[in-house]
């Protein structure tokens, strides 16, 4: 019987649950937007970014080129790179200089 011990720190934790909702976040607008009703509510922007921003970009770039999802909007893909590379610049930060 093969014995595997598999535990996740709190960080890990925290970002599979952030990515799983970030992803599903942007389902729900891209299933939204195909509805395309007047009566429907639609995922603020500023709601997806902050998302991502929390640490859950990977489920967001996931969602956006499974769904198709706000990929040829060029203002919120720039808005998107920006809050990859400040997290990007943050994690190397903490990794090399503390």
């Amino acid at each position: 019987m093969i014995n595997i011990n598999f535990t996740l720190s709190y960080i890990e934790l925290y970002l599979i649950v952030v990515n799983i909702f970030s992803f599903l976040l942007y389902g729900f607008d891209k299933l939204q937007a195909v509805r395309n009703s007047k009566n429907i509510k639609r995922v603020s922007e500023n709601k997806l970014f902050f998302s991502s921003f929390i640490g859950g970009s990977l489920g967001s770039i996931i969602a956006m080129f499974l769904f198709r999802h706000k990929i040829k909007k060029l203002s919120f893909i720039l808005k998107f790179i920006f809050i990859v590379v400040l997290q990007v610049a943050v994690i190397y930060y903490f990794k090399f200089f503390t």
